[in-house]
């Protein structure tokens, strides 16, 4: 007995919803339980209208430099820290944030700092799939007086 297509069509889409489903609760999980652990910086972006928006993200210290990445859908501080790049850090939870400039990789740098970075394929398939985007957050230095 052959299945005619339009049935295979709503298995398709069926799945396709459960798939989209389980993404956003893997993603909602993550953002509410933010993790803490010893790689874990707050970093403190600013909107267009100057108000400061606070996320929980995991760092890397790769040759004395600081990184982070946007590993998820969820990366309104990405945009934030790309358009405003001047944010704070506290690298401790509940720290005291220091000033930062927020530097998008490219090149040899980006190519270097993905492998680190790498992400098996189950947290990408949990994940969805998103593209990933870095960025070196280098300390900002008070100009001298």
């Amino acid at each position: 007995m052959a299945i005619d297509t339009s049935r295979w069509i709503r298995i398709a889409i069926v799945m396709a919803a459960a798939y989209v489903l389980l993404v956003v609760a893997f993603e909602s999980m993550l953002g509410y339980f933010q993790p803490s652990g010893g790689d874990s910086i707050v970093i403190i972006t600013t909107d267009d209208s100057g108000s400061p928006h606070e996320r929980v993200i995991s760092r890397r210290d790769i040759d004395g430099s600081i990184y982070v990445a946007a590993n998820h859908w969820p990366r309104q501080w990405y945009g934030h820290a790309i358009e405003r790049p001047q944010v704070e850090v506290a690298t401790a939870i509940g720290g005291e944030p220091q000033p930062y400039i927020a530097v998008p990789l490219g090149g040899d740098e980006l190519d270097r700092v993905a492998e680190i970075y790498s992400a098996g394929l189950v947290f990408k398939f949990m994940t969805g799939f998103p593209p990933r985007r870095f960025l070196r957050l280098d300390p900002l230095r008070a100009s001298p007086g």
